[in-house]
């Protein structure tokens, strides 16, 4: 429980590992950073943190809204390297890009892993949409029949295809680079459907939220993945306990 919490302050604040305040929060414990970050790695590694989030979504999942699902692409500044790492000229800097969906509410349910910030969100597509729709099926989701919102930068006949075999409706804002005329004619497009994408704009703000997040310090996939898992994890649950509250 002390090394989760303490772990927690860190994803939190931003903060070094070997800067982590112990004794000021947890004043019995006997454990050093080395420890804390022992098994947060520990943990990363065995897959602890995304299984602990599955297992979370897969109890509670009537709290998500999924009358509708918005994927989305974030590029993070890489400050020391590591897996996945390029230079993405828009950030002007080395990056990270990660694929997200949200449900309805804006509450991140999957992530894709990173790749380096010298692709575009397109890259893999295919790989990347499987492994995040995995997640949600491990967690009891069923995907068919939903809505799936995305921008432009999404517009591509391989994602579409996909999402066919995989029984979603497609609501992607059409790129004239990318769409042919006769396709702007026979894709489904929802304005007003599209316009739910704000929500994981919001959901984005969120995560940065946690000052670990805004930057990424850490070199390895798993612990940059692990952080998300947690900081998913204690949005759900703020989200739980609020319906908790008010019922």
């Amino acid at each position: 429980y002390q090394i989760v919490m303490l772990i927690l302050y860190r994803l939190d604040s931003g903060c070094k590992w070997h800067q982590i305040p112990i004794r000021h929060i947890a004043p019995e414990a006997t454990i050093g950073w080395k420890t804390i970050h022992h098994h947060f790695r520990k943990w990363a590694k065995d897959g602890s943190w995304q299984t602990s989030w599955i297992e979370l979504l897969a109890n509670n999942r009537r709290e998500l809204d999924m009358s509708s699902v918005q994927l989305d692409g974030s590029h993070t500044p890489a400050k020391k390297g590591g897996e996945a790492v390029g230079y993405q000229g828009r950030k002007a800097s080395k990056t990270t890009n990660s694929l997200f969906l949200a449900d309805n509410s804006g509450q991140m349910i999957a992530m894709a892993t990173p790749q380096s910030g010298s692709h575009h969100d397109l890259f893999e597509i295919e790989k990347a949409f499987k492994e995040m729709d995995n997640q949600l099926k491990s967690a009891g989701i069923d995907t068919r029949g939903i809505f799936l919102n995305a921008d432009a930068g999404f517009d591509s006949n391989e994602l579409r295809s996909i999402c066919i075999q995989k029984e979603i409706e497609a609501n992607i804002k059409m790129n004239p680079r990318n769409t042919k005329q006769d396709d702007q004619e026979t894709h489904f497009f929802d304005e007003k459907l599209y316009q739910r994408r704000i929500v994981i704009e919001r959901a984005n703000a969120w995560i940065d939220g946690f000052r670990a997040l805004i930057n990424r310090f850490e070199t390895t996939l798993s612990s940059w993945m692990a952080l998300h898992w947690i900081a998913f994890s204690v949005l759900f649950i703020k989200k739980i306990n609020k319906t908790i509250r008010i019922n």
